[in-house]
């Protein structure tokens, strides 16, 4: 009994003896955060660096952190408009520490991304803006593009429509080209993205996923893009990726299901009103041909869409090394049937640092495989015209859809039951996407300042999918069905080297920064065309063997010299030299300089102890920028080439039949678009960084624009020819304002303010500059060859070349009858003239997020005003002769028809010219952070609810005001979309 009571006491003592020293390792700290002058400041952020764990200061800059491991770890103190502060501390059982915290308006000290390395914000010379994942739009977000909609001064993006994945028009300050891109440039992690479409999948940026995106950084001006050279007239965007970081591993799981809904219809007639229209103004034959049914055909073809988005990741270090690893799933609807997208996403990234740090290596690999379904677009404009008083459904040989017919065939001249157009034609794509890079940035350990870069990577993708219709299919009875294959190919990769010198020299209070590089860019693209069947088993078209590959090659010389003298006055330049394979020898180099100089107002003696202004810089820039866009030049196009004509024109010798070759045209003389721009900017900041922004004003020229003319028969080997003859120029104002409101313990609340003037005027369009000239810029749905919108000198780009509509004593548009605005007494195409255009005038983005506690309110709208749209579903549908057709049909109309009540089409008439300035709410949201979960505070939860596309007021009456071509026709409708979201971390 006394050895088990002598094991019992044992054991009680051990078990003691380990609480006492379980005790001893854990302690708290607690401690005080001052501002500059000595005051507390509330809501401050305290963090232990490496965990998730962390804390705020109350109402009187106190806090604590109680259960930390004894040992030395860092603290990270901030507060909005302050520069953050590490201290590395000791935690004992009661350990305590205090804060004072420096201001920093607009977190000038803060690191950014700029092209080949970084630089705080206070010593940019360009303009810049960058947006961080915490000020992304919200929601059901598929493409990357959507997260910054809204959010930066002289960004327009623009959505296509709602398809699932569908990409979006980017707009740097209006783009700089006519007939080449304008598209920015836009580089992940260092890699650079060719901008092609990619073949089987809905658009190119719908291969990457948003989930894994740390930070935009827009590049805008030319002295901070033209170290980029050919590719940088339209911009460059920067995308970071989310990377690792030190310390224990952070598992975070988010997902987004949400329900999209059409937002808005067309505005048609109901079968009731198609009734009453034939029986008021249809002869007996186009009576009889009424049906009994009320078929909102819209409604047949729309549905609700459900999407799932789920992302996983795992950040952390291993050994010192940081490392993160992310897998996503997207599943989306969209809300035209037989529209979907699957979508799955890997990524992985690795930093490792070796030889004491000297070598820093950023390893990334992401990819992405998707599965697309494509609806028949053509099914919206004919759920639109299809006649709403037939059925859905008929007894008969085209699959049981109703469908107008002659006798046993198809009427050629009816449109196609908008169901079947979908459920009858299957349209699948798939494709992959990978990209990743290697980069090594070494610091010689014989001068550290002294750095080289090392940048190798690709991008690849591959797409493949098929078309069929079956024999059935009433859209397909000319050709008994079909069933092609596609498949396309494309190859990028690159190499960058660059050196970097960085040296304070405190004798002379200077500061040098000298960057000098090289790059070697490789692309190339294949596209299969797989054979083309009839349903019958008939070769439609066969392919030619072997396939064309388009290669393109650019080499690349690059530098850049900062000067920075007393923290104050700051130069910078730069220079890059591209040459491309798509050019003539003696075309094919281009040379791209900039200049830059920033005065720090802010760091003179008369403001630099001031207590109302927190920042104040201006900043003048010059610079030249290029564009090279492949899609439009093509390849070899300065070389005289030569095609084989079509099997109806062949030479037959013997029993052989031989194809003729012809020339194509070509121009030995094509060269750069080149773009020069000037700009000037003055950041600046107020009440300790609480309200900020900037404002820039640009101008910008564009000369040897790439443009197709009619030239003299004989001249070359067409009448057509794309080539270097036009010159266009760019002004513009842009503005941003950010003001946080409050910034108390339990609540916040903040505000920015976005906008931008930009006005785009062509100035030469001819080979002979005191010549005028317009060129086709784009055709209407309806009449044969109508064109709608032209490219003239001294007008917007795409301009309206429309008659001027009269009208009579009630405001009521006269069929036929314009204005004689030449007054020669003949209405003919000299009565023609420009009237507005799709671009818009201004541009706005307004957000604000408001905090209680807990819970978050946040919104994003925007607003375009100037911008005008065509009605082409009012002006091809909305007349007496589609509804009552003399084909022997009747079809349905938008309501315009009872404003115009026109008989035939008056496609060119401005009263089609419609306002089409909007104001949108594109995102509202909720969001409650339920905090930790766990006692030592590592789980935590977030729960959020969004609506996105909330509402929109306009003067334009159809669908969408906002549109990338200016022409409302066959428009898949952007959803409203409502999101439910959940995140958590631990």
């Amino acid at each position: 009994m006394k050895v088990f009571y002598l094991l019992k006491q044992g054991l009680l003592m051990l078990f003691v003896l380990s609480a006492l020293i379980v005790k001893a390792q854990t302690g708290s700290i607690s401690g005080k955060v001052l501002d500059e002058t000595g005051q507390p400041l509330p809501g401050a952020s305290i963090l232990v660096k490496g965990t998730t764990r962390s804390t705020s200061t109350d109402a009187d800059g106190n806090f604590k952190l109680a259960g930390l491991s004894t040992g030395s770890l860092t603290l990270s103190a901030s507060f909005v408009g302050y520069q953050t502060m590490d201290k590395p501390v000791s935690i004992a059982a009661n350990s305590t520490v205090s804060f004072q915290l420096v201001p920093d308006a607009q977190k000038l000290n803060e690191v950014v991304v700029i092209g080949y390395g970084t630089a705080e914000k206070k010593n940019l010379t360009g303009s810049i803006t960058t947006v961080s994942a915490k000020d992304f739009q919200k929601g059901t977000i598929t493409t990357p593009e959507q997260l910054i909609q809204g959010k930066v001064a002289g960004v327009n993006i623009i959505s296509g429509g709602g398809n699932p994945g569908g990409g979006s028009t980017i707009r740097v300050r209006g783009g700089a080209s006519l007939n080449a891109s304008n598209d920015p440039l836009i580089v992940v992690d260092g890699v650079p993205f060719s901008g092609n479409s990619i073949g089987n999948a809905p658009s190119p940026l719908s291969l990457i996923n948003p989930n894994d995106i740390e930070t935009f950084t827009v590049l805008k001006d030319a002295n901070a893009t033209a170290i980029y050279g050919s590719r940088a007239s339209n911009g460059v965007i920067l995308i970071t990726t989310k990377k690792g970081a030190s310390g224990a591993p952070q598992i975070n799981f988010n997902t987004n299901n949400s329900i999209g809904t059409v937002a808005k219809k067309v505005d048609v007639l109901s079968a009731d009103e198609v009734r009453a229209y034939v029986n008021a103004n249809g002869n007996a034959a186009q009576k009889a041909l009424l049906g009994t049914a009320s078929t909102d055909w819209q409604d047949v073809i729309y549905r609700t869409a459900f999407t799932t988005d789920n992302n996983l990741s795992i950040a952390g270090s291993f050994k010192g090394v940081p490392y993160r690893v992310s897998a996503g799933y997207l599943d989306q609807q969209g809300v035209v049937i037989k529209s979907d997208l699957k979508r799955a996403t890997g990524g992985f990234t690795l930093s490792p640092k070796l030889f004491t740090d000297h070598l820093k290596i950023d390893l990334s690999l992401k990819g992405t495989l998707t599965e697309s379904q494509f609806p028949n677009d053509a099914a919206i404009g004919n759920a639109i015209q299809f006649d709403p008083t037939k059925p859905v459904y008929a007894a008969n040989q085209f699959g049981g859809y109703y469908e107008w017919i002659n006798g046993t065939v198809p009427n050629p001249n009816a449109p196609r039951n908008p169901l079947a157009l979908i459920e009858q034609q299957d349209n699948h794509g798939n494709a992959a996407r990978s990209f990743g890079n290697a980069r090594f940035d070494y610091s010689f350990h014989f001068l550290p300042e002294l750095h080289a870069n090392l940048n190798l990577g690709y991008d690849v993708s591959k797409g493949y999918g098929y078309t069929r219709v079956p024999i059935i299919a009433a859209q397909s009875a000319s050709t008994n069905g079909s069933y092609s294959n596609r498949k396309n190919i494309e190859h990028n990769k690159f190499s960058e080297f660059y050196l970097n010198y960085a040296k304070n020299v405190e004798s002379i209070n200077s500061r040098f920064d000298v960057t000098a590089g090289y790059g070697y860019y490789d692309n190339s693209a294949t596209n299969f065309n797989y054979t083309s069947y009839k349903g019958t088993g008939e070769a439609l078209v066969t392919p030619v063997f072997p396939f064309a590959v388009e290669r393109q090659k650019l080499l690349s010389y690059y530098g850049r010299f900062v000067y920075t003298l007393a923290d104050k006055y700051i130069l910078s330049g730069t220079m890059r030299a591209d040459a491309s394979s798509r050019f003539a020898e003696e075309n094919r180099w281009g040379y791209f300089p900039s200049a830059g100089f920033t005065w720090r107002i802010i760091g003179e003696d008369f403001l630099k102890n001031s207590k109302v202004v927190s920042d104040l810089k201006l900043r003048l820039s010059y610079g030249e920028t290029g564009n090279k866009d492949g899609e439009t030049i093509g390849n070899y196009n300065y070389l005289s080439r030569y095609y084989a004509n079509t099997n109806t024109g062949q030479y037959q010798v013997g029993n052989t039949l031989y194809n003729y070759f012809s020339p194509a045209g070509y121009d030995p003389d094509m060269r750069w678009e080149t773009t020069t721009t000037y700009n000037a900017g003055l950041d600046y900041g107020f009440l300790k960084g609480r309200l900020y922004g900037s404002v820039d004003a640009y101008y910008k020229k564009t000369k040897d624009l790439l443009s197709t003319i009619n030239i003299p028969v004989g001249t070359n080997f067409t009448n057509l020819l794309t080539t270097n003859v036009g010159n266009m120029e760019v002004k513009g104002i842009e503005a941003s304002l950010n003001f946080v409101a409050i910034q108390k313990e339990n609540v916040t609340w903040d505000f920015g303010f976005n906008m931008a003037y930009n006005k785009r005027k062509i100035t030469n369009l001819t080979l002979n500059p005191d010549a005028g000239s317009k060129v086709s810029a784009g055709d209407i749905t309806g009449g044969t060859g109508v064109t709608l919108k032209y490219n003239a000198v001294n007008q917007v780009p795409s301009a309206f070349f429309v008659y001027k509509q009269v009208y009579d004593a009630n405001g009521v548009p006269l069929e036929g009858v314009y204005a004689d605005l030449n007054s020669d007494g003949v209405i003919n195409t000299s009565d023609q003239y420009f009237y507005k255009s799709p671009d818009p005038n201004f541009t706005f983005g307004f957000n604000t997020s408001f905090t209680y506690k807990k819970w978050t309110v946040n919104t994003v709208l925007r607003a375009n005003i100037g911008n005008y749209i065509y009605d082409n579903v009012s002006s091809n549908f909305g007349i007496r002769n589609n509804v009552l057709s003399t084909q022997g049909i009747l079809n349905n109309s938008g309501r315009d028809i009872y404003n115009t009540n026109f008989q035939t089409s008056q496609y060119l008439s401005d009263y089609y010219i419609k306002n089409a300035s909007f104001l949108k709410m594109d995102n509202v949201g909720l969001t409650y952070n339920v905090g930790k979960l766990s006692a030592n505070g590592n789980t935590t939860m977030r729960i959020s609810a969004n609506c996105q596309n909330v509402f929109v007021v306009s003067e334009y009456k159809g669908v969408d005001p906002e549109s990338v071509t200016g022409i409302d026709y066959q428009f898949y409708p952007r959803p409203r979309t409502f999101t439910l979201g959940l995140n958590v971390g631990f």
